[in-house]
């Protein structure tokens, strides 16, 4: 039996283009909950997590959404082994982006489940309490369920004493824009509903560590919620990635959430470093000009030069540190720097040396003078040419 060629495709095309019918629908449901997990070097622990929620999460339609900051370990090429022999899990592979925030609102973007959950890839939180949560969020008129370590009930278990200090410190800390009243909020384990996602979106940061305490600081409205108990285990395998400059990104993510409206976060640890910069500032011109017999110009070319260089490291190491520049590029984003802020060099010397020698005002006032004229426009222009996008890690 022949087939007409144009009929056929035809058919074939409308079959690409029209919607599936109601009982074609129901077939193939989708996932009622998403488990977002973030992961960075997590490659020994994926499996062993997969396995543990398909033996806890027994009549649920659930898939497991691992977000990879392309992790060196090559976690994200597990994750897409294991997908081929199970559906239900999959990856949103990160490359040239960074942090475990940002990581969390991919992932979470990246699902249509009514339902929500996150949770870290280590197995320090305990995926027996999903199906409570889920029927909390499914019972009862609630927005967010948080697994909580200090909930009656709970523990930090063999939480290591400086790291729980450290916990405590950061969950006084997170008072200063929290809207609820809860024991837990830095907690990294909770579940939440996919319209108050939604809603948060907007004011996200995406910084730092603690996608939990963003989304309760972004909510337009206070979250209806409650903290479930559970005893954080330790870590299965690998190591943590808790370092040094977790504090540091935990503070931009507080600054943003308290400034972050009226300047952009960025600039306020430029601002920090900018002000230590003026002490080297004036530290090296008092050196060229009183001691050293150099004039003013000279003296405050060579401060400025001095100043500019300190700057530009150190806001790669703290204010752009998610985009810090590393090896060759290191070199070639000084240069960078040091030409996109010769503009504003040219009007600090210019606006400083006319104060001084038209105005007769101080040389330390002038000088000061000078540096608030180029900040601005130094942190506005290197923005876009020397850090102008996130690195990988």
């Amino acid at each position: 039996m022949s087939i007409d060629p144009v009929r056929h495709e035809g058919a074939r095309s409308a079959s690409h283009t029209e919607p599936l019918d109601r009982n074609s629908r129901a077939r193939y449901p989708g996932a009622e909950l998403s488990i977002v997990i973030p992961t960075f070097n997590e490659r020994s622990n994926v499996a062993e997590l997969a396995r543990r929620l398909d033996a806890t999460l027994t009549g649920i339609r659930w898939e497991a959404i691992f977000a990879d900051d392309n992790s060196p370990d090559d976690t994200a090429r597990v994750v897409r082994e294991l997908s081929r022999e199970d559906g239900r899990v999959r990856v949103v592979h990160r490359i040239g982006r960074r942090g475990l925030s940002s990581a969390c609102i991919e992932g979470m973007l990246a699902s249509s489940a009514p339902y929500v959950a996150v949770m870290d890839a280590d197995l320090q939180h305990d995926e027996k309490l999903l199906p409570r949560m889920l029927d909390d969020l499914r019972q009862h008129d609630l927005d967010l369920v948080i697994g909580s370590r200090y909930a009656a009930g709970g523990s930090l278990g063999e939480l290591a004493a400086d790291r729980a200090r450290i916990s405590k410190l950061a969950t006084a800390l997170s008072r200063l824009v929290l809207q609820a009243d809860l024991k837990d909020p830095m907690s990294g384990f909770f579940m939440l509903r996919r319209e108050v996602l939604m809603e948060a979106m907007p004011r996200l940061s995406g910084i730092g560590f603690k996608i939990l305490l963003d989304i309760l600081a972004s909510a337009p409205r206070p979250l209806r919620l409650v903290e479930r108990p559970y005893t954080f285990r330790a870590r299965h395998s690998g190591d943590s990635k808790l370092d040094s400059f977790v504090a540091w990104e935990y503070i931009m993510m507080l600054l943003d959430k308290t400034v972050g409206r009226y300047v952009p976060v960025r600039f306020v640890p430029f601002a920090l470093i900018g002000g230590l910069g003026v002490f080297v500032h004036l530290a090296v011109l008092w050196v060229m000009f009183k001691m050293a017999g150099q004039s003013f110009e000279v003296g405050l070319s060579v401060a400025a030069i001095a100043a500019m260089t300190m700057n530009f490291f150190l806001n790669n190491l703290f204010t752009y540190r998610d985009r810090r520049l590393r090896g060759w590029s290191l070199i070639t984003g000084w240069i960078s720097f040091s030409i996109a802020c010769s503009v504003g060099l040219i009007s600090n010397v210019g606006i400083a040396t006319y104060l001084f020698r038209q105005s007769s005002i101080d040389w330390a006032v002038s000088a000061l003078a000078g540096i608030a004229v180029g900040a601005v426009w130094n942190f506005a222009i290197t923005s876009v040419y020397t850090w102008n996008k996130p690195r990988a890690r």
